[in-house]
């Protein structure tokens, strides 16, 4: 008598490791042990602070154009506000300043100085300040200043 046997579906039982011969370690292409073992952390704290610097940089670009932006309006609101018929040196300080503080005050432009002139043919405002750095101990200036012709009745 002649028994046929089926092949089983299930992969046969593995066998347990010892410990000393391989002990878990990483094998190499040729064989032998790896000497990449904590490879990745070295990368890791390497580009971190690279990450890190090219994310502050473009925070701080950023915040430069965002407060160069509001510089540029608060020098023309001023300007404009000088330059009236009827405006003063006076009315061009005043629409500049409340541009500012109304565009974020302090946040955005610290220590922001307004300088406005007025001559029988141009109207010139001057805003200036420092923005905030997410780079210790650097603190860029922004400074605009935009000229407009004195409205008169001819």
């Amino acid at each position: 008598m002649h028994t046929r046997t089926t092949p089983s579906r299930h992969p046969p039982p593995r066998r347990a490791r010892r410990a000393g011969v391989g002990g878990g370690r990483i094998r190499g292409p040729r064989g032998g042990l790896s000497t990449e073992r904590g490879s990745g952390t070295i990368q890791l704290v390497v580009l971190m602070p690279l990450l890190f610097m090219l994310l502050f940089a473009g925070v701080q670009g950023a915040m430069f154009y965002h407060a160069r932006s509001v510089a540029i309006a608060a020098a023309q609101e001023g300007a404009r506000a000088a330059a009236a018929q009827t405006g003063t040196t006076g009315d061009g300080h005043t629409a500049a300043a409340a541009f500012l503080q109304s565009a974020g005050g302090e946040d955005v432009l610290r220590g922001a100085t307004v300088q406005v002139t007025r001559t029988a043919t141009t109207a010139t405002a001057r805003v200036s300040g420092t923005i905030q750095s997410v780079i210790p101990g650097w603190s860029p200036t922004v400074s605009s200043q935009v000229a407009v012709p004195v409205e008169r009745i001819t």
